[in-house]
């Protein structure tokens, strides 16, 4: 009996054990099925996976470093973590979730925890950064489970998310308005802070601070995590400082204080505080002595560098500019480990130098260290980047005009002073390692700052031979052995730094122990040079004036059209009207003037005006006040030019040499000669040649010569031209057309018996000089003459640079480059411009091989010009044919632009979207 149960409790076990491993592993559809589906995938999968999660969103939030300069985020996620954040974070966890995800929904279909293992995927995915997967997951999940409010929900909130962060704002837009719409359906509070919070997140990147307010208190209303709450409180806080209302946004920032933010978030939430009661209270007195308080407390040590800043931003505020630059340079010495507040404050120091000091070639200095520190994702970052830029093209005219004045000063020395100057020239004075050591960062070297009294020799760090061996001994210990210059740190460097660099060795008068053998050796080679600069004769002077003419006028251009500072600009102006009364540019100096001064002196301006009309009363300056439709008059004519050439150009490459005849005649002879007459006539005399004698070809080509003399497109090609005729004259004149049948883009004469020719136009480096006597020029105010740089002394071996890379292009030698004209036009047909190209080679650089092909994009094209077998050459070739480009071109002039680029380069681009970024590139490195 006893053997005959243990028989039946064994089949009994089995048969169960059957069932529950085949609804295990089948996809049947029964309630043991369900049930164990459930069972498994809840607590298998779902659970360990929200887990992960959970765990991989709290190491997002002790890694992410908030940056209090700005409005802080939401949430946090990767729309607003950083790559050094991304970098740092495990991301296997996610590939983990993910991987349970698929598990449920293909092994646990008929469980009740799809839509979860969908929203994991769709979670895992946005974490891992696959924005666009994330996306498509929670689209799916929208559209599958609508009738489920809870999972419909929390879809459309992530979804919304997701399309953020792919800067598909519209589409997140139409998103959050169907989420706002369901939000009074929902019953559990617990479900729309997430909702609330990401729809004010969309608030904030609108500017609309306002609804941010409205939405972050009801998410803080509706409850959420105790960190989210303090961080929803400190934005509410940033949000209401904005707004000026300073009441409510003391109030939110005391609620941080009290709770148990992390300590960052405490230390700024109280610095902000004593801010808002500063500004509430107006003492500026009181404000400084409570934010200098907090450098007493040891805990605050790392927040000096803010701190600081903050006090500078007060001075800045009440415009006491040198008090200012005194505690933004402390915030730079004290920001060890917060590069983004160094950012700001090499930010803040540049714009004080280049607003308020007008020192340009220290706020390029510091507009570069600004580029190189912060992010590329801060705000503005690209119009920091453009002002580094363009301020290289200021730096570099200043400098022009200090070697010219300081080449003029020699010049009218005594012979025998003379080469005692030179001589100098070539002994750069060295100064100590303590003086340009500190140069740059100590406020004391800044414009207006009297220099602070050293303490007694005995006292001083740098009188102490032992405390010097100790500290070098340490600094070799820690860095090894670095050169001393700025931004030592760094062992790659773009050219701006590159640039700036070079300045501040010109300005400290080279390295500090330098070669006396290699010294030398150049010495020699450096006398001669200075010696063959000097301007000795009248016609030398001259071209050295027009030299500082055309520096200072570029210069007061820029500041005006680029920059948009009309106050420097007219300073500038008035400058070059002091030191050069009379000058090639005044048509276009009195019209600038004229336009400055309108609004805040019409006295001066009227002034100005009656200048233009009297001197120059047929200038376009004179017709332009007489006709203020003028301007756009002329655009249309040049428009109306460009598509007059282009009917007859597409007459010429059809063969229709009759109707080029007609057409070109009946346009050279409207009374009306634009730039583009001289390629009529050059088209018209092409066709005569294509259907008369030589003696008529001769005629039209000499006729172009007489009416065009100082054309420098067509005109000197011309000239080629008949030279070839004129040496085959014989072989023409037995022929009844003069010209046989060509290829219209090849050029109608050639010589086989010519030998190709190098282009070789070298430039050689300017070599900067030191003014050795002041130039003593009445300027206007705030204008002052820019101190010239002693030169540095030579190297005995050449120095290469850094290879610069932005991860696709590169600034590297190379064997072979390109002049491209970029056309940013795919609808525009460029042969008649390609023709103008080959007019320019045929005419300036004959037998040089030089080709001109075409590279068409979707939305752009390309005329390349080459080969180049170095930089040099193609950027002689550049400096020829820029000034020309709106002769040759016939499209718009603002739809195209020129850049060089190398073979390596050019071989890289296979996109517009390529193209933009290797202009970009071009523009920063070259």
């Amino acid at each position: 009996m006893k053997n005959y149960s243990i028989y039946n409790l064994k089949i009994i076990l089995f048969i169960l054990y059957v069932c529950i491993g085949s609804s295990c592993s089948s996809q049947k559809d029964t309630a043991i099925s369900r049930s164990m589906q459930n069972l498994t995938a809840r607590y298998n999968y779902i659970y360990n996976s929200k887990v992960l999660l959970n765990n991989h969103q709290l190491e997002l939030t002790e890694n992410y470093a908030d940056n209090y300069d700005q409005i802080l985020p939401v949430y946090l996620g990767p729309e607003v973590s950083n790559m050094e954040v991304n970098q740092g974070l495990n991301l296997k966890p996610m590939d983990d979730i993910i991987k349970k995800a698929q598990l449920i929904i293909l092994e646990k279909s008929f469980s009740n925890y799809t839509d979860d293992a969908y929203i994991l995927l769709g979670k895992a995915s946005f974490f891992n950064g696959n924005y666009f997967n994330a996306a498509e997951y929670f689209d799916y999940i929208t559209k599958t489970y609508k009738n489920n409010q809870n999972t419909y929900l929390e879809a459309l909130n992530w979804k919304a998310r997701s399309l953020m962060q792919l800067r598909r704002i519209t589409e997140a837009n139409q998103v959050l308005d169907t989420l706002d719409s369901i939000l009074p359906k929902v019953k559990v509070k617990r479900q729309l802070p997430g909702p609330l919070s990401t729809i004010a997140q969309m608030c904030i990147y609108l500017n609309n601070d306002t609804a941010a307010i409205s939405y972050l208190k009801d998410a803080l209303r509706a409850g959420g995590k105790d960190q989210n709450k303090i961080r929803w409180t400190y934005i509410l806080a940033q949000l209401y400082e904005r707004q000026q209302n300073y009441k409510d946004a003391a109030v939110n920032y005391r609620k941080v204080q009290r709770s148990n933010a992390p300590f960052e978030m405490y230390f700024n939430a109280t610095l902000n505080q004593i801010k808002l009661k500063t500004l509430q209270n107006n003492n500026k007195i009181d404000k400084h002595d409570q934010v200098l308080a907090l450098l007493k407390d040891d805990k605050n040590l790392d927040y000096n560098d803010q701190i600081y800043f903050q006090i500078a931003e007060g001075h800045a505020a009440d415009q006491e500019f040198q008090e200012a630059l005194k505690y933004y340079l402390l915030s730079v010495q004290k920001s060890n480990k917060n590069q983004h507040q160094k950012g700001l404050s090499y930010l803040r120091i540049a714009d004080l130098n280049f607003k308020h000091f007008k020192d340009d070639i220290l706020a390029k200095s510091y507009y570069d260290s600004t580029v190189n520190t912060l992010p590329k994702n801060y705000p503005g970052y690209d119009l920091i980047l453009k002002k580094s830029i363009n301020l290289k093209y200021l730096t570099d005219r200043y400098e022009l005009i200090t070697l010219q004045d300081t080449l003029q000063s020699i010049a009218r020395l005594p012979e025998e002073l003379r080469k005692t100057k030179i001589q100098m020239l070539a002994n750069p004075v060295i100064i100590t390692q303590v003086q340009s050591s500190n140069n740059l960062l100590n406020p004391n070297s800044q414009p207006g700052y009297s220099a602070n009294k050293l303490p007694p020799q005995n006292s001083f760090y740098f009188s102490n031979t032992t405390t010097i061996s100790i500290g070098f001994s340490d600094f070799k210990r820690k860095w090894g052995n670095r050169k001393l210059e700025n931004n030592w740190r760094q062992s790659v460097r773009t050219s701006a730094q590159e640039t700036t660099q070079q300045i501040t060795n010109v300005t400290n008068a080279g390295p500090i122990n330098p070669d006396s053998t290699s010294l030398t050796s150049n010495k020699e080679s450096l006398i001669a040079e200075y010696t063959a600069a000097i301007p000795l004769n009248s016609a030398l002077m001259a071209a050295s004036n027009q030299k500082i003419i055309d520096a200072y006028y570029e210069i007061a251009s820029f500041y005006l059209q680029e920059l948009d500072d009309t106050a420097e600009a007219a300073n500038v102006y008035k400058t070059l009207l002091i030191r050069f009364p009379q000058n090639n540019h005044l048509a276009s100096i009195y019209y600038s003037l004229y336009l400055i001064s309108k609004p805040n002196d019409p006295a001066e301006s009227l002034n100005f005006k009656n200048r233009i009309l009297k001197d120059f009363p047929s200038s376009i300056y004179a017709k332009t006040i007489l006709d203020p439709t003028f301007s756009v008059k002329q655009s249309e004519a040049e428009n109306e030019a460009n598509n007059q050439y282009n009917d007859i150009f597409s007459q010429y490459e059809k063969k229709d040499f009759i109707s080029v005849i007609r057409q070109a005649n009946k346009a050279l002879s409207s009374g009306n000669p634009n730039i583009l007459s001289p390629q009529l006539a050059y088209l018209k005399a092409i066709a005569i040649g294509r259907t008369n004698n030589a003696d008529s070809l001769l005629t039209a080509l000499n006729n172009i010569i007489e009416n065009f003399p100082d054309d420098k497109l067509t005109t000197p090609l011309v000239k080629e031209h008949i030279t070839y005729v004129m040496a085959h004259l014989s072989e023409f004149q037995k022929r009844k057309i003069a010209l046989v049948d060509f290829d219209p883009n090849e050029p109608p004469f050639s010589d086989p018996a010519k030998q190709a020719v190098v282009i070789s136009a070298v430039v050689k480096p300017k070599q900067p000089i030191v003014v050795l006597e002041k130039i003593t020029t009445q300027l206007p105010n705030n204008t002052s003459p820019k101190p010239a740089e002693t030169p540095k002394a030579q190297e005995p071996d050449k120095v290469i640079p850094a290879i610069i890379t932005d991860g696709t292009f590169n600034n590297a030698v190379s064997a072979t480059y390109y002049f491209v004209v970029h056309v940013s036009d795919a609808a525009l047909t460029l042969s008649s411009s390609r023709f103008g190209i080959g007019q320019f080679n045929r005419g300036n650089y004959i037998g040089s091989n030089l080709k001109h092909q075409l590279k068409e994009f979707d939305n752009d094209q390309l005329i390349y010009v080459g080969n180049f077998s170095n930089f040099e050459d193609v950027k002689s070739y550049a400096a020829g044919i820029t000034p020309q480009l709106k002769q040759i071109m016939k499209v718009p002039v603002n739809i195209y632009s020129s850049f060089i680029i190398s073979k390596e380069n050019f071989d890289k681009l296979i996109s517009g979207e390529l193209l933009t970024k290797y202009i970009e590139f071009y523009q920063k490195n070259y």
